[in-house]
């Protein structure tokens, strides 16, 4: 591991923050009395293993949190001044990090090596696993780096994930990956400095690999999603359905919202009952939180749209009666059985803004297109 200062390391982010400084900060951070202040070490850039530099990332075979993920609290500013101009961007996305670095960490803790093979994986199931948290880890310390230093970096919360043996844990995992690679198609759009889309990028590209990999092994199907992957324009609204997996209250108050805008949308899935997801399936929209439910004005036409690949679909739906009556659509047949649809509902044909879509988004896994069915039938979105 490496734990030296990177020259070029620095001679990049002075770069990009010609604000940050390498050296001791102007003004000492503030920081309150019931944190350590061991995570301020963590605003220097160059403090500890380096991401591309280390093995770290790479071949860390510990069941203990690796570094960064290991320092929970958040990093207080330790300049006074303006955020940076993509810093909420880099803020969301640190967020949701914490959440999936906790995801696999915790399968980690919870199943051995044995238990992936009793289950009828391969016995390198285990080792990949291992492999993916330590690139998330990786993750974890770029995502901090990207934020200037005027702004807070957040902390990890607590997080409560719905599995309880090693095949759930594996199809939750990919649908999180899966999820994961749709909403980064959103997410690059947002960055205004050129390096931060290419960082977002080679980060999809990482989590592609990830996908590649389960689908080969675990499932055993083809790894090839068609010739695009899905876009998803509304990063954040994919980011808002994982605070279904943070134990609520469990944050560090400092932590921004997240994500940030928030739209809080009610939730969307296809009912428990559903026979299949695959294109031309008819399927009864649901929306799970009873607490929040669509409103839908009697006079207006509202659709279901589907993003799939680089298409955009909408099919008009009768909303007219809800709740009392049901809400039915037919997934488009024209879409090939690949990849990953993404369904919302809006009351604008194409949802052309995010202040058009009224529920969602769910995401809608084609491949393994089985595993979407029995993930439902499970309570799974």
């Amino acid at each position: 591991m490496l734990f030296r200062k990177s020259s070029l390391l620095a001679a990049v982010l002075s770069i990009l923050f010609p604000s940050m400084g390498i050296s001791a900060p102007i003004d000492a951070p503030e920081i309150p009395p019931r944190y350590s202040g061991e995570a301020q070490k963590l605003a220097d850039p160059t403090y500890g293993p380096i991401p591309g530099e280390s093995d770290l990332y790479n071949y860390y075979w510990g069941t203990g949190r690796p570094f960064p993920g290991n320092i929970s609290d958040p990093i207080f500013p330790t300049r006074h001044g303006p955020p940076g101009p993509d810093d909420w961007t880099w803020q969301n996305l640190l967020s949701a990090e914490w959440l999936i670095f906790e995801f696999y960490q915790q399968g980690i803790e919870a199943f051995s090596p044995q238990d992936f093979v009793k289950a009828g994986m391969p016995n390198t199931t285990y080792r990949r696993l291992m492999e993916i948290r330590n690139n998330e880890a990786g993750h974890l310390r770029i995502f901090q780096n990207q934020i200037s230093p005027t702004s807070i970096k957040p902390g990890r919360c607590q997080y409560r994930f719905p599995f309880t043996e090693p095949v759930g844990y594996l199809a939750l995992m990919t649908v999180l990956e899966i999820s994961s690679m749709a909403f980064l198609t959103g997410l690059v759009q947002q960055p205004t400095i050129s390096f931060g889309k290419g960082a977002m990028l080679a980060i999809a590209e990482v989590e592609t690999r990830h996908e590649a990999w389960a689908l080969i092994d675990i499932w055993k199907t083809s790894p090839f999603g068609g010739p695009a992957d899905t876009i998803f324009p509304f990063a954040n609204e994919i980011l808002d359905s994982t605070n279904a997996f943070i134990i609520p209250g469990s944050c560090p108050p400092e932590n921004p919202e997240f994500p940030h805008p928030r739209q809080k949308l009610p939730g969307l899935t296809a009912g428990k009952n559903t026979a299949s997801l695959v294109p031309g399936s008819n399927i009864k929209l649901e929306f799970p939180d009873p607490k929040n439910q669509p409103r839908f004005d009697l006079y207006k036409q509202y659709y279901a749209v589907f993003f799939h690949g680089v298409l955009n679909v909408s099919v008009e739906i009768d909303t007219k009666g809800f709740p009392g009556r049901e809400i039915w659509v037919t997934i488009p047949k024209g879409f090939e059985t690949k990849g990953v649809i993404v369904a919302l509902i809006a009351d604008v044909w194409g949802a052309p803004g995010k202040e058009s879509v009224v529920a969602g988004p769910a995401v809608i896994l084609e491949q393994p297109s089985r595993l979407a069915t029995a993930l439902l039938k499970n309570g799974g979105n």
